[in-house]
Formats: C-alpha cells, structure tokens, sequence
C-alpha cells in the first residue's frame, strides 16, 4: 500500500496514512480518462442556442412583388435566407449534449486520476480542515503553510460552510467533498489536498 505524509494545518508532518491500492495505486487508464472528461465537458454545455427558421421569423407574409413583368428575380416572401432578416438554414436548435458513461467507467476513471496525483506525489492529505470563522486570511495561511503553489482542489468528507467561504475568494482554490469532486475538476488541479476522513470515504465508495 502507498504511504503519504499525514499532515496538519501548520504543515507540520505527525505521521504516515495508508492508501487502498485498488484505489490510490491502479495503472492509470487514458483512454477511460479521456472519455469521462469529454462526457463531463459536454453536460457543463446548455445547449439552449436558438436561431429562427423561415417559418418563425414575424412577418413575410406577404408577396413582396408580382410573379412577372418587374424584371426581378421571382419572390415569395421577405423572410427567405436570401434576404436580411429572414430565416437561417440548419441553424443550431436547443439540444442536450450529455453522454452516457457507465458507472464502472466513471469508478476507473476517479481512481486513475487520484492514483496519478498520488504518483506525482501532489496529493496531500491533513489530519483536519477546520476554521473558527470564515476568514480568507485563515485559508490563505493553511495553504502557504502546505507550501502548495498553482490550482489547488480541496475534498473534503462532507461540506463545511468555514472553509468553503474561507476559500471561494482565493484565485485558483476550490472547495469540494468526495460526493461532487469530478475528474475533470481533478484534473485541472495542480495539487489536491484532502482530510484522512475523506480518504476513508473514497475507501468506502470505491473500495
């Protein structure tokens, strides 16, 4: 089993955890990663892009001039694709983007990306996260004290409200639990930090 530091908040290492092979130490799967990402982008699209055919535009409805006799190129209404203002032709519609990816899919797809942060050694786990009050400061202090520079993603086992106000200020730090942490969101990190409870709950959900 791999072992990492077990941190506190003044970074200050108290000792060794334990991590799940079959979880934190799996071969990493790029293909799977791929797919899972690609699948998580494509439900962040709202899909409500819109443009008016023909039939929807106001108006036109009447013949702008006779059939024959003016010289012109025959028309039947101001509202064709021809003319400015009418309608598009195959323009976008609303639609949903999401994809199906299988659970066992998504499950090995979340233990490639933790195994591989744990590889590259920018995985760090705390015996506790808390804050007595909800102060930017508070956060900024436990992370220069975790020496932790980039994109950091804190998991933790369920949602404290202190923390998360604490961070949502800092540029580039965001705040999750084990329930709402994606693959992609993982993967854009630099470095993860995370609570031993939350490593037990990974354990537990992906054991």
């Amino acid at each position: 089993m791999p072992k990492v530091a077990l941190l506190n908040q003044a970074g200050q290492n108290i000792g060794k955890i334990e991590l799940n092979d079959s979880i934190f130490a799996v071969e990493p799967n790029q293909q799977v990663l791929f797919e899972v990402v690609k699948a998580q982008r494509a439900a962040m699209r709202q899909g409500t892009h819109k443009t008016k055919t023909r039939t929807e535009v106001r108006g036109g409805g009447r013949k702008p001039w006779k059939q024959k006799g003016t010289g012109r190129a025959r028309s039947g209404s101001t509202r064709s694709p021809l003319w400015v203002g009418g309608g598009v032709v195959f323009g976008p519609t609303p639609r949903d983007y999401s994809m199906k990816v299988n659970k066992k899919v998504r499950r090995l797809a979340l233990k490639s990306v933790l195994s591989m942060k744990v590889q590259d050694e920018k995985f760090k786990v705390l015996d506790k996260l808390s804050l007595e009050s909800v102060q930017t400061k508070g956060m900024v202090e436990v992370l220069n004290n975790l020496n932790i520079p980039g994109k950091v993603m804190i998991i933790l086992a369920e949602n404290n409200e202190m923390v998360a106000l604490s961070a949502r200020n800092i540029p580039g730090v965001s705040v999750t639990t084990v329930s709402h942490a994606s693959v992609y969101e993982l993967m854009r990190s630099n470095t993860v930090v995370t609570t031993a409870n939350a490593v037990k709950l990974y354990e537990e959900v992906l054991g």
